[in-house]
């Protein structure tokens, strides 16, 4: 058992400089696309639609993966195997989903948010709805993603977690209030290929420490079943199946990355169609290396430290505290540097994409015809009210549990209810706005009744007992997506609403 982290979990003055050095660098770099802001909303929210498709990949990935990747998911190698890798093929299926079935209908038009499309195929009622429930999630989720870089800053300079969230969210909200979309995506592209080489040589560290090297590495956690990918199993209540995996994971994609505003608004920066679904599969390529990256940290972690783990420290706590205790100086600065500028620039493009539903989805529907200039004064002010949020639900998430976990957790309650009525719209030209509502209702309550369902339930049917299991929250999206469908269908064709929809936006 290694016992180097029973000393103080704090960075050396030369890596504090450069986490000093390198926060005000990438600030000033996003700050010199200012002027590309301009005063509308398109320039603001969407960068004029100017930016190559190899960019939004990268930035794509840097949101998709993040903090809550960088921290959390060597802990589950670390405490488990490989299992969680088996979602990175259903987020493959799902994305080349979203480019046959989603993406048309976004660029028929000119939309800066997804629920535009809603309003247009269904009706007003929907159109809020649905920019409610994104308001709702994203800012929940948010939340626990901005406690998770408060570990880092927490274990890197010794502050608590309530000083920490509230560095981040200042100086999140700074970069985003003179920043724009193309700040926040250019930031990304810089930020993501920092944090991946800093990974890599973290990586090369671990196995420098081991003994053999690299093939100790492979060796030790061959042996004790680290490197198991694939599981098969039909229990509902196993997360990490290859069942799971790739419908779970396949669901997931298409509602995160085909319904949520934050990856949404990244597509939509696209020059046009062909760009953004280049941008969009190239990502789930980077996006499954990466997971593989660094699941393999956290199983060398495993045999770097010992089977009997780190005392005193959760696994979400063991990647970081190596970073500051184990790494080279001047390395573990830059990569406690990347993980904090990548996670800021993410939030960022979170405040962006509230903010933008906000006022585009509930303030212009009501007022149209304010100038162009209000339009953005007005999207700035909302950034702040966004970010004040932000930190009061990153305060609520304290707490134990794996946060990239309890991260998609959140998300996959409301999910489910959306990518259900995207769905509807899609493929159904008999859905009315009522029965997409109601179908909705029941698709929202499934996910909630699934998410505090405590444990296993048992039913005495006809004189049998009958188990109902926990089901594991990989199944949330689909459960959510089908009981929206089913219900919303059922309803619109057993009590059709008079109504005349829009269906030119969702042609056969």
């Amino acid at each position: 058992m290694n016992s180097s982290l029973a000393h103080p979990l704090h960075l050396r003055p030369v890596d504090l400089v450069l986490v000093a050095v390198y926060l005000v660098g990438i600030t000033l770099f996003g700050l010199r696309f200012r002027k590309s802001r301009g005063s509308s909303l398109r320039s603001y929210f969407l960068a004029d639609r100017d930016l190559p498709w190899w960019a939004i990949a990268l930035s794509i990935v840097a949101a998709e993966t993040s903090t809550l990747t960088i921290i959390s998911v060597p802990g589950l190698a670390f405490g488990g195997d490989f299992g969680f890798l088996q979602i990175g093929l259903g987020y493959l299926v799902g994305r080349i989903v979203i480019c046959i079935l989603f993406l048309p209908r976004y660029f028929r038009g000119e939309m800066l948010t997804a629920y535009q499309l809603i309003g247009q195929r269904f009706g007003t009622r929907l159109h809020r709805f649905t920019a409610g429930l994104f308001l709702v999630m994203r800012a929940a989720a948010e939340g626990v993603r901005l406690f998770a870089v408060a570990i880092v800053v927490g274990i890197a300079i010794g502050t608590g977690d309530v000083a920490s969230i509230a560095i981040l969210s200042a100086l999140t909200l700074l970069y985003t209030f003179e920043g724009g979309m193309t700040a926040v995506i250019w930031t990304d592209v810089v930020q993501m290929f920092l944090y991946v080489c800093g990974s890599l040589v973290a990586l090369a560290t671990v196995c420098h420490k081991i003994a053999g090297g690299w093939s100790g590495l492979i060796a030790g956690a061959s042996a004790a079943h680290k490197l198991t990918m694939l599981h098969f199993s039909w229990s509902l209540a196993a997360t990490y199946t290859f069942q799971a995996g790739v419908v779970g994971g396949c669901f997931i994609t298409m509602a995160s990355h085909g319904t949520d505003q934050l990856m949404v608004q990244r597509l939509l920066a696209a020059k046009n169609l062909r760009e953004s679904r280049l941008a969009l599969l190239a990502s789930g390529a980077v996006v499954f290396f990466q997971f593989t990256l660094f699941l393999l940290i956290g199983a060398g972690l495993w045999v770097f430290y010992g089977t009997a783990g780190a005392p005193g420290l959760s696994s979400d706590r063991i990647f970081p505290a190596f970073i500051v205790q184990e790494m080279p100086v001047g390395i573990a600065g830059l990569m406690i540097a990347a993980i904090l500028a990548a996670a800021m620039s993410n939030l960022s493009a979170a405040l962006n994409s509230l903010a933008s539903t906000a006022v585009v989805d509930f303030y212009l529907p009501r007022y149209p015809d304010i100038s162009d200039a209000l339009r953005t004064r007005l999207s700035r002010l909302m950034t702040v009210v966004w970010a004040a949020v932000l930190f009061a639900l990153a305060m609520l998430s304290r707490g134990g549990g794996h946060v990239v976990e309890i991260g998609l957790s959140i998300s996959s309650v409301l999910w489910g209810a959306m990518l259900g009525v995207f769905l509807l719209g899609t493929l159904s030209r008999r859905a009315d706005e009522r029965g997409t509502l109601i179908g909705m209702a029941a698709g929202v309550l499934i996910n909630l009744f699934l998410w505090f369902q405590p444990h296993a339930l048992s039913f005495v049917i006809a004189g049998r007992t009958v188990v109902f299991p926990k089901i594991a929250w990989t199944w949330w999206v689909v459960a959510g997506s089908l009981v929206t469908c089913a219900v919303g269908y059922a309803v619109s064709l057993v009590f059709p609403e008079s109504q005349t929809n829009h269906e030119e936006v969702f042609p056969r």
